[in-house]
């Protein structure tokens, strides 16, 4: 086992002095106000410079949350009015150290938003219609509760949905659905990164990876990193980081972002073929032995490979590692390199790389070929094979499971699961899907599976961002289908037009959350607040909930939840109230400061100790600095020793693993198998090892042997939709890439940023210039991309950056309106929906771009840009991957020049054809079940998870 240690010293958070964690003990920023100046802090305002003008503020820290990172944010809370002025990064943030993106300073541009929803409003007319009216939170409440209490009583409990974009806070949702007993949790998470979690998970039981970068030797990126993805602040400080200490970075893309630019190598691969080049890299390694022979030894289940695999070989290791070599031999440099077009001799180069890393290579894949491609599930599965052949799992410079490095507490008096399953989020045809099937609840509900009496869309915008999204727009416009859409959102988007009730809920700085992620090889918990309130109590202001600190009548979600809870059971008799009680005043309603204050004082392991030696509360701490670290420099906790009360109660089975007794009333973990506490090694240590069915590293997966692949257990090569056979170049046939984004815009969340704006508000379509030529187009022109489904017109760019036979067009613009009062004018065009060709057929056109507009922010008049972008994911048919159920995003398209009739930004779609392609790929599932009839494997991850019984079809 390597014993390495990292090159860089760890320093514990130091609020009072600011030392950032991670960094050497010499760094520190000087340029942020010392913590005791926070309550008082005085700045001189530059404008009125060479006057001296002095400002009094308060600094209160919060947490970003315009992407998934949870950067640390101060706010800067004017004393004399309470505004918030600006918002810096937080030093003692020990995932983003101080350090931020434009996302997150630009979170003032949120809050200041003159467009932004200030009040309850209920639609008034048709879905769409643009017409509504003012109401009271108790009215709107009023009406929720009762419908979805109606919904509990009568027993259709999964008539109720949830349907969440990204989780404010991990947990926290499914707990006020397990309270309710409704198993109506619904996420994004298969549009998104379910082909990276499944691939993953399959090896580790965990479904997400946590790179050391500052400590690598070798980092090795799919996709870009260091300018989009999901940690790209905190990830992208520590990649230069490793890079300025002699890491070798790799970059596998066919397109040269940012990060490509700055790679000691970049491979452009054919889109698709990237698991290919890595199962290349790991034939080398087992042809020239350069491999950790004792951990694989050690870890992998490598007894379940050969009586499988080769059941009549000897079951010895060394046969193994001979057999495991000989099944991978077909990967050969050449063979690689003919997949991806690209040369042996680079192939050749990454494997060099790769064997050198001496147990530190770092690696990271999340969208990119994973959620471009069908089969994209294998390209992490191959990742992890390097990872695991190099013995660089959970080592120092290496790459750990995120649930080493990630951190969810947990809420008092939690609820019980639940026994029953909802099958329009987890259906039969789908038994490994790795989350919800989300995108395809509307073909689902045109297909009569179910019904939705309530449904909650919650940064989650699926006209928009869900391929095919014209049938969304039918699906929640049909109250048939739909009986009241509830759109929690701070901003307007294409979805909330079409809802019923449209409830501002509040930005970053306006509500309460716990977050952690995987950031580097240490944990942590951050704290969102809501900034003004905060301020306001220490300056003895009154005030009964957020509201009171918020513009208008905003509110913060968790606040919310408490409260409808309350209303949808006010006697208790449906046993939910007493789950929202107060832990400190038996039989009533708990408050939020209750909540968090519970949750920090039992929940969070050093948090009371720090917060006493501080002379704070545990909660008076949180709201101090913003963040706490839980743990630094975890490396190889798969090694931990089972404790005392793990080991009680349970014995090894045959295989070793370490198991107690359970009934099928009992609850799976949210990872691992049921009763599955840990491993005995051949030596005789027990320890935790990892969540999967054998507790080791699973280069065989029995899951899908059990679930009906048996072609697929080990890690492979699968074709993609979008092979280099599949694509006629002759025919101006290409591969378009959408999965990547433009570097400042990220979701729903900061189309109200006007500065992010300022900044990206084109929207290219890349192209090479060898395709350019053979469809003779320049750039600036117009061009029609002909889907399976539809067609969309966008503007060429020509450019080397892109490899020859792709293009690439951001999937982060392309947002409209239909009526002015609808907002986000800042990043939308205003369009017509017309039925050009009869009912089943869509045309989106803009009536007007992106154009000034007055408002109480003046600089909504000196906006000069006017494209809005191209929706190109309405054209784009559902393509679940059978597996995994990620939709696979890259598309064969067929590009010629515009029609004299087209327009830019023109998206056309048949509705018919987007059902046909629906039901092509539903026929390529097998709806399977697994041992004693499961539905679902256990050892998957799964959100608001029921009791075991509801694992099985017949209970």
């Amino acid at each position: 086992m390597p014993t390495n240690e990292p090159r860089r010293t760890t320093v514990p958070p130091d609020p009072s002095g600011m030392v950032l964690p991670g960094a050497r003990r010499h760094e520190r920023l000087s340029n942020f106000p010392p913590v005791e100046e926070w309550d008082h802090h005085v700045e001189h305002d530059a404008r009125a410079h060479p006057r001296k003008v002095a400002h009094e503020y308060m600094l209160v820290p919060t947490t970003c949350f315009n992407c998934e990172s949870g950067c640390g944010l101060l706010a800067y809370v004017d004393k004399s009015d309470l505004s918030i002025r600006k918002l810096e990064g937080n030093p003692a943030h020990p995932g983003s150290r101080g350090r931020n993106c434009a996302k997150g300073p630009a979170t003032v541009n949120q809050v200041n938003d003159p467009e932004r929803i200030l009040h309850p409003l209920r639609r008034v007319g048709a879905r769409g219609g643009g017409q509504w009216e003012q109401v009271s939170w108790e009215e709107a409440l009023d009406d929720i509760a009762g419908r979805i209490r109606r919904s509990i009583s009568e027993g259709h409990p999964e008539e109720v949905m949830y349907h969440v974009g990204r989780p404010g806070e991990d947990g926290f949702a499914e707990r006020f659905l397990q309270a309710w007993g409704v198993d109506g949790h619904n996420s994004h998470t298969n549009v998104c990164s379910s082909g990276a979690r499944f691939g993953m998970t399959l090896w580790t039981g965990y479904d997400r990876p946590s790179p050391d970068h500052a400590n690598a030797k070798v980092i090795l990126l799919l996709s870009s990193h260091l300018e989009t993805g999901h940690y790209f602040n905190p990830h992208a400080q520590r990649i230069m980081e490793g890079k300025l200490d002699g890491a070798k970075l790799v970059v596998i893309d066919p397109r040269l972002s940012n990060t490509a630019a700055h790679a000691d190598v970049w491979l452009s691969p054919w889109p698709g073929s990237e698991a290919a080049i890595l199962l290349a890299v790991a034939s080398y390694l087992l042809r020239t032995r350069q491999i950790d022979v004792d951990f694989v030894r050690r870890w992998f289940n490598w007894r379940d490979y050969l009586a499988n695999v080769h059941p009549d070989a000897p079951v010895e290791f060394d046969e193994f590692l001979e057999r495991l070599e000989a099944d991978y031999a077909r990967f050969t440099f050449e063979y690689a390199a003919e997949e991806a077009q690209i040369e042996p001799e680079r192939v050749e180069e990454l494997a060099r790389l790769v064997a050198g890393c001496d147990h530190r290579l770092s690696a990271h894949v999340w969208r990119s070929a994973c959620a471009g491609n069908l089969g994209g599930w294998q390209v992490a599965r191959a990742l992890w094979f390097l990872l695991a052949l190099t013995g660089s799992i959970g080592t120092v410079g290496g790459t750990s499971p995120n649930g080493w490095d990630k951190f969810i507490p947990k809420g008092p008096s939690m609820p019980e699961g639940h026994d029953h399953w909802n099958d329009l989020t987890w259906p039969a045809e789908y038994p490994l899907a790795t989350n919800e099937m989300s995108f395809l609840l509307p073909h689902f509900l045109e297909e009569d599976r179910g019904r939705l009496s309530v449904y909650f869309s919650r940064v989650w915008n699926p006209i928009w961002t869900a391929p095919d999204g014209f049938s969304w727009l039918q699906a929640l416009t049909d109250p048939d289908k739909v009986g009241l859409h509830v759109a929690l959102t701070p901003t307007w988007s294409e979805t909330a037009t079409f809802a019923d009730y449209v409830l501002p809920m509040g930005h970053a700085p306006e509500r309460h959350d716990t977050m952690s992620y995987e950031t580097h090889a240490g944990k942590w918990l951050s704290f969102r607040q809501p900034v003004r309130r905060v301020a306001m109590e220490k300056l003895g202001q009154p005030f009964t909930d957020t509201r009171d600190a918020n513009p208008g009548e905003v509110w913060e979600e968790n606040e919310f939840w408490f409260e409808l809870s309350w209303r949808i059971d006010p006697d208790g008799s449906l046993g939910i109230r007493k789950h929202f009680e107060s832990p400190y005043r038996p039989g009533e309603k708990v408050t939020v400061d209750e909540y968090y204050r519970w949750v920090f004082e039992n929940q969070v392991p050093g948090l009371p100790e720090k917060a006493t030696a501080a002379g704070l509360t545990p909660l008076q701490y949180m709201r101090k600095f913003g963040a706490v670290s839980v743990g630094e420099s975890l490396y190889r906790l798969d090694e931990r020793p089972l404790t005392d009360q793990e080991l009680e109660g349970a014995e090894p089975d045959d295989h070793g693993v370490v198991r107690r007794a359970v009934t099928l009333d009992d609850e799976p973990p949210l990872i691992g198998e049921a009763g599955s506490v840990g491993l005995v090694h051949d030596d005789g240590s027990v320890t935790f090892g990892y969540p999967t069915p054998s507790r080791r590293l699973e280069v065989y997966s029995t899951a899908l042997r059990d679930w009906g692949w048996p072609e697929y257990t080990t890690p492979g090569y699968i074709e993609s939709h979008v092979s280099r056979r599949r694509i006629d170049l002759d025919a101006g046939q290409l591969v378009l890439v959408p999965t990547f984004r433009l570097p400042v815009l990220i979701h729903t969340r900061s189309g109200n940023a006007k500065y992010l704006n300022e900044i990206a508000n084109s929207h290219p379509l890349w192209l090479h210039p060898e395709d350019a030529e053979r469809h003779g187009v320049r750039s600036g022109d117009l061009v029609r991309m002909n889907t399976t489904i539809g067609y969309f017109v966008a503007r060429v760019w020509v450019t080397e950056g892109i490899r020859p036979g792709v293009c690439a067009l951001s999937h982060h613009m392309g947002r409209w309106r239909l009526h002015d009062e609808e907002g986000s004018r800042w990043v939308t065009g205003q369009v017509d929906l017309t039925h050009p060709g009869g009912p089943d057929t869509w045309l989106l056109r803009y009536r007007k771009g992106v154009e000034p507009f007055h408002s109480a922010d003046p600089d909504s008049e000196r906006i000069f840009w006017d494209d809005p972008g191209v929706h190109q994911n309405l054209a784009f048919a559902v393509q679940p991957d059978p597996l995994s159920g990620m939709n696979c995003w890259l598309q064969k398209v067929t590009m010629e020049p515009a029609h004299p009739e087209d327009r830019y930004g023109d998206v056309f779609v048949d509705r018919k054809r987007s059902v046909e392609v629906y039901r092509e790929w539903l026929a390529m599932t097998r709806a399977t079940t697994g041992p004693d009839g499961q539905r679902r494997p256990e050892f998957l991850m799964r959100p608001v998870k029921p009791k075991r019984k509801a694992y099985r079809r017949d209970g």
